[in-house]
């Protein structure tokens, strides 16, 4: 597929498609804020045109079946966080997958339980 990291058999060729290139040389996603942990999942439906999208774009989608966060993406796509970011910036406003901001607790846990947590673990 032309991955970032893809071997190209010459270690001064670099990487076969540079993440400039992936992400048509945006540096950032155009109206969606993400974060790594962000969650990522491909929306439910039928038909996507393949030809209207990259080939990471299809990846992206693929791997999306199942819920994975924006830096899960990066890893498996051997793909730059940021490029990522544009790739699904333009999955997300066509509508082909859904992002969630991750879980927060409503409020911190306190230093007792943590704490009385950490005596169990340490008592067993």
């Amino acid at each position: 597929m032309g991955g970032y990291g893809e071997d190209t058999g010459s270690e001064e060729a670099g990487p076969l498609v540079r993440p400039y290139v992936i992400a048509q040389g945006r540096d950032h996603a155009d109206t969606v804020q993400l974060d790594m942990i962000s969650v990522v999942i491909a929306a439910k439906r039928a038909e996507v045109d393949e030809m209207e999208l990259e080939p990471e774009q299809l990846r992206i989608l693929e791997l999306c079946r199942k819920p994975l966060s924006v830096a899960e993406l990066s890893a498996h796509l051997d793909i730059p966080v940021a490029v990522v970011k544009v790739l699904l910036s333009d999955l997300l406003n066509r509508g082909l997958a859904l992002a969630r901001a991750p879980y927060q607790a409503k409020s911190p846990v306190s230093r007792d339980v943590l704490q009385a947590v950490l005596d169990g673990i340490q008592r067993l």
